[in-house]
């Protein structure tokens, strides 16, 4: 499977996940509602990143 048209959503997504996780983090401990947050940060900027299209060349 060619992986590189999807690496700019997948990256998109790991970035927004994580940020969410690391606000989530600040008391040491993470609750399912911040799970959710993390989970709906990613998969949303998954598919916005997604749906944007690259610059052509």
């Amino acid at each position: 499977m060619n992986w590189k048209p999807y690496a700019k959503s997948i990256i998109g997504g790991l970035v927004a996940g994580l940020t969410a996780l690391g606000t989530a983090l600040t008391d040491n401990q993470v609750t399912t509602s911040e799970w959710v947050g993390v989970a709906i940060a990613a998969l949303a900027a998954l598919g916005i990143v997604y749906a944007v299209p690259n610059k052509p060349a």
